[in-house]
């Protein structure tokens, strides 16, 4: 590891207030022209002793703008403090979580997975316009089945077209047949130019998609593409679990990846990571933006700094060895569960490095399933209700599901 160090409290809070102070300081008479402020005194009570030792919640207050991508070179200097430790994590999640090579990633701090997955996308589709003089009609988005619903909204946003190849009903598989079949019926249709996404762990299933099923039918019918890895559920956990995985940035193929902090990580939400290669994000440069120093390219524009500091003090405070504790001590509680329905009979899909279980809805007797707080993959028409198994899902937790389901079952076999 890099930059991942794990860091005891007071050096957190020393590294955070000392950024605080390299920040702009709204109270200060010099500051005339910038369209923010801090948080209002009048709602949020500034001047609380405790504050001194919650740099978090500090950072709320001082309210830091992160506009921009500052690994680029210029942002705004207002908040070069606090933009410092957006760098670092971005430098730690591709180098340390994702094994790209020090210093050849560009990102930013997003809103969450959805945005993130929509500004690869943009990203992908503006380069194929500019590099190779494609039409909208000629670029579509290829992923599975079970990808998450940010693709086909991202499509409609981009007006590109949208393809989802079929994956098998038990495994979660992506289907080699119907990506050949789906690309044929898309060249057809005139598609020449490719955005693909595959997932690292699937929100629904935990399913983890082999990239090489794309990949090498797009080669062999010789199609642009780029390669997005959509990690916002799977990113924090499946590297660390898995440690070998073609997802990561030690694939040259892949192109960007999409976390989410929000979920596993347990930032606040609208804390979502997007990491791409250096030299791709420029195709998102917005030059109108000419007020902003260093302009713009992201898709949120003005955005919380204190976000980007969330998700540093939690990856410092762990650690490296830290967190691979805190995946396993995951992957335990998941394995108990998965043998618990293996002896009651309970059909389900489980990737052995994840901690999602989906279980079938004709397994379940749906007032428990509702009773726990179980999600179906349709709330009209459930085919399949799946338990995550988060930090608070511990086995005390699940054991009264488990005995509720063995009566159940029991009591239907009678």
């Amino acid at each position: 590891m890099q930059y991942w160090k794990k860091l005891n409290p007071e050096e957190i809070r020393k590294r955070v207030f000392t950024a605080l102070g390299q920040n702009v300081d709204f109270r200060q008479p010099h500051v005339l022209g910038i369209p923010a402020s801090h948080l209002d005194d009048k709602v949020f009570y500034s001047e609380a002793p405790f504050l001194k030792e919650a740099p978090y919640l500090a950072t709320l207050l001082h309210n830091p703008n992160h506009i921009g991508c500052h690994t680029l070179g210029k942002s705004e200097h207002f908040f070069a403090g606090t933009q410092a430790i957006e760098r670092e994590v971005i430098e730690l999640l591709a180098t340390d979580l994702l094994q790209a090579e020090p210093g050849t990633t560009d990102g930013y701090v997003a809103s969450g997975g959805t945005e993130a997955n929509t500004q690869a996308m943009w990203m992908y589709r503006n380069e194929f316009m500019r590099e190779h003089g494609a039409e909208l009609n000629e670029i579509a988005i290829l992923c599975s089945a079970d990808s998450h619903y940010s693709m086909p909204k991202a499509a409609n946003l981009l007006q590109v077209s949208h393809y989802a190849v079929a994956v098998e009903d038990d495994t979660r598989a992506i289907k080699a047949n119907s990506v050949a079949e789906t690309l044929d019926r898309a060249t057809a249709e005139g598609k020449r130019y490719f955005i693909v996404v595959a997932n690292m762990m699937t929100t629904m299933f935990g399913s983890v998609d082999d990239p090489n099923v794309y990949t090498n039918a797009l080669e062999e019918r010789e199609l642009t593409y780029r390669l997005h890895v959509d990690g916002a559920y799977g990113g924090f956990f499946y590297p660390v679990a898995a440690t070998q995985t073609p997802l990561t940035l030690a694939n040259p193929k892949v192109s960007s990846v999409t976390l989410d902090a929000h979920k596993m990580l347990q930032a606040p939400y609208g804390t979502g990571i997007f990491l791409t290669r250096k030299g791709l994000i420029g195709y998102t440069h917005t030059e109108e933006a000419q007020y902003v120093e260093g302009q713009d390219t992201t898709l949120i524009g003005s955005r919380s700094g204190a976000n980007a500091v969330a998700v540093w003090m939690i990856l410092q405070s762990y650690g490296p060895h830290g967190w691979f504790e805190k995946i396993q001590t995951l992957l335990q509680r998941t394995l108990w569960l998965t043998r618990q329905l293996d002896q009651l009979g309970v059909r389900y899909f489980h990737d052995p490095f994840a901690n999602i279980v989906t279980m079938r809805a004709e397994d379940l007797p749906s007032n428990l399933a509702n009773r726990y707080g179980l999600v179906p993959d349709e709330h009209d028409n459930p085919h399949w209700f799946k338990i995550v198994v988060m930090d608070h899902v511990t086995v005390d937790a699940m054991a009264p599901f488990v005995q509720e389901l063995q009566e159940e079952l029991a009591g239907v076999a009678n």
